[in-house]
């Protein structure tokens, strides 16, 4: 495993590398000027330009990202150019939030996917393989934010059952604190399920036609033991590989349900942070995402080895 992560170390960085650059360029090809923001609407371009120099938004760009890539290996993330508060205390303020409807969905998309994927390819009735099929189609026909709208709709106005804005952090209440979190992590979680529930039916289904199944069933093993013992364990493979590219647009799609739930996580201080052109902010949470996707798809790839004897990290 060490020779398998050393490999891989040099993508690692260049990837993290071209993230830096993107993340410092891409805010800065928005419109809106952070020094006019914070100004305000009735300064004059002297005030506008004395804002700018106070914000080292005056120097060239190599300058200021030299600047910003120093005080990232330093463990200093910079100052939001609009609150005026270090951009890691801001992030620390909004972190939980996300971390605990993260964890949340990713629970959910683990036990929806990998179970209706398991109930459709170890069904043998026609009419199950059908429900299967049904709720499948419905999960990848249906976008989180559409699924979000759905639940505060019927969860929170038909029928209100459930909260449907606002949060109570799980540690300080567990109770109140689910209640609050179970809405937008199923919005988050169900609708990406379906992707990996197909590509575990679509495992099972060539498993069941491996000659090593034959053999099994010629012995007279049940059904159960293959389907646990043989089929399951060599079809979770591309479940774990779709688990790991869903956690990606997990955190995208993060932004959009807190924005619905009214949750004050980072996805809603990266919106706030775009539209105030809030530069230091929105590149620290863009190099961030990357470098846990980065991480997971690296666990993802450990993980598939464990499940399958056949792939080999250090090969």
């Amino acid at each position: 495993m060490g020779h398998y992560l050393l490999r891989r170390l040099p993508s690692v960085v260049f990837v993290l590398a071209a993230t830096t650059v993107v993340a410092f360029l891409l805010p800065r090809l928005a419109p809106g000027d952070p020094a006019a923001v914070a100004a305000g609407p009735d300064a004059t371009a002297a005030q506008i330009a004395a804002v700018r120099a106070q914000m080292g938004l005056d120097q060239p760009l190599i300058g200021q990202y030299l600047h910003w890539i120093g005080g990232l290996f330093t463990g200093d993330l910079g100052t939001s150019l609009q609150l005026k508060r270090p951009v890691a205390e801001l992030i620390s303020d909004r972190a939980g939030s996300t971390v605990e409807l993260t964890i949340a969905a990713t629970l959910l998309l683990t036990v929806f996917g990998i179970g209706i994927g398991v109930f459709g390819g170890s069904a043998r009735r026609p009419l199950t393989r059908f429900l299967a099929d049904a709720t499948t189609t419905l999960q990848l026909s249906m976008p989180p934010f559409l699924a979000g709208l759905l639940l505060v709709i019927v969860l929170g106005v038909a029928f209100p059952v459930l909260p449907i804005s606002g949060e109570v952090p799980v540690l300080d209440d567990p109770v109140i604190g689910l209640q609050y979190l179970i809405l937008p992590a199923v919005a988050l979680a169900v609708p990406m399920s379906g992707g990996v529930a197909m590509l575990v039916r679509s495992s099972m289904d060539n498993a069941w036609r491996q000659d090593y199944v034959d053999l099994a069933v010629a012995k007279g093993v049940p059904r159960r033991r293959i389907t646990v013992r043989h089929v399951l364990r060599n079809s979770l493979g591309p479940a774990v590989v779709a688990l790991g590219m869903r956690f990606g647009d997990m955190l995208a799609g993060a932004v959009v349900i807190e924005m619905i739930f009214a949750r004050n996580g980072i996805g809603q201080l990266a919106v706030s942070s775009v539209q105030n052109a809030d530069y230091n902010v929105v590149q620290v949470i863009i190099v961030g995402a990357v470098l846990i996707a980065v991480l997971v798809q690296l666990g993802t790839e450990i993980a598939l080895a464990a499940l399958d004897p056949r792939v080999r990290l250090g090969a």
